[in-house]
């Protein structure tokens, strides 16, 4: 009988890492305009007391969902990899969020962009690490030699319920990226490692409009056990030090979680701040570590190394270890950046919030 895996094994059952060596393409983010600010929830249910964790959150519209921003970010990642959408063989879309509970979002994406037929397509869920599922199996196809390129979105319309502490950061928003051969990458992918385990900190049933969080469960034996176990995991099979990184992007449900389990595992706050998006456009789930990243690609410099580590209710994280090829410079201005979309802002109130989110039941 096979044993079963665990950390005292070899190295090549731990690191994922495919036979033909992988990168990233194109990249591309997509923020809507409409912001809620913090303190305009807490004036709305706790009178302005208490404070907000942060300053404000992006708001998809009334047009907006997790297709038609799918669409946005999946543009700007074709144009900064300047390839035809035709040679996709892969358009997965990871998300909480889909707009239909029967009807791939994959599909509408891949048809938008101008996909062929001859694809992959379908959607992901896993909570937060919807998108960063997306590419691990966009890594897989690509290095398994099925394809040459392969699409993974992770897209957000996330909700909180009205008063309850989600809806400070529950947000919208996410980031595409396309997956290709390690030889054409702005990005290479030198491994990636998954750490999940059944933790029931946040769920949603199908009849359910809203989640609900395991309260005691959402900290320690949750985000915290699997993130800071995914980048140790990281660290230890590569050999590779935090000062080996010119930048950490986390997971970022709030601001002190992604901080606390940075510091916790040797990182400084300059190799954080560049992707910690959280507190001026929330959380966006399962773009949440994926639009962090973008932001760090949109600045980062051939030769730098970034660590990413995503994570999902339920729970799990991925991690990866990428290094900056010197492809990078010439693309990073092809698309729209992440800072110049957090710059684009609308201000709203919790009103016109109510009305864009579909949060009043007409009956």
């Amino acid at each position: 009988m096979a044993e079963k895996s665990s950390h005292t094994h070899q190295k090549s059952s731990l690191l994922l890492k495919p036979e033909r060596p992988t990168g990233i393409i194109g990249y591309g983010a997509y923020v809507p305009r409409y912001r809620l600010p913090g303190a305009e929830v807490a004036r709305v249910w706790t009178g302005g007391k208490g404070g907000s964790p942060v300053k404000e959150k992006a708001v998809a519209g009334l047009d907006e969902d997790v297709i038609t921003m799918s669409i946005e970010a999946a543009r700007n990642a074709l144009a900064r990899a300047r390839i035809d959408p035709c040679e996709l063989r892969a358009v997965w879309v990871g998300s909480e969020s889909h707009p239909y509970a029967v009807k791939p979002s994959g599909t509408v994406v891949a048809e938008a962009i101008g996909a062929s037929h001859n694809i992959q397509s379908g959607d992901w869920e896993f909570a937060c690490k919807a998108g960063s599922e997306a590419m691990v199996a966009a890594i897989a196809m690509v290095g398994a030699g099925m394809g040459k390129y392969a699409l993974a979105i992770g897209m957000d319309t996330a909700q909180g319920k009205p008063g309850d502490a989600l809806e400070y950061t529950a947000s919208s928003g996410g980031a595409a990226y396309i997956i290709g051969p390690a030889e054409e990458a702005l990005v290479r992918i030198e491994a990636n490692y998954s750490y999940v385990s059944d933790t029931p900190d946040f769920w949603r049933r199908p009849e359910q409009k809203y989640p609900e969080h395991g309260q005691r469960f959402t900290g320690e034996p949750a985000y915290f056990k699997h993130v800071e176990t995914a980048a140790s995991v990281m660290l230890e099979e590569t050999g590779l030090k935090p000062e080996d990184f010119a930048y950490a992007v986390f997971h970022q449900p709030n601001p002190k979680f992604p901080q606390k389990a940075g510091a916790t595992l040797g990182f400084k706050p300059e190799q954080i701040k560049p992707g910690l998006l959280v507190p001026v456009i929330g959380n966006t789930y399962a773009g949440s570590s994926l639009i962090g990243l973008t932001a760090v690609l949109d600045i980062a410099k051939p030769g730098e190394r970034i660590l990413m580590v995503s994570y999902g209710s339920g729970a799990g994280s991925d991690a990866f270890s990428l290094l900056v090829t010197d492809k990078i410079t010439e693309r990073q201005k092809l698309a729209t950046t992440t800072a110049e979309y957090i710059a684009r802002r609308t201000e709203i109130d919790y009103a016109l919030y109510t009305r864009f989110r579909s949060k009043i039941d007409m009956g």
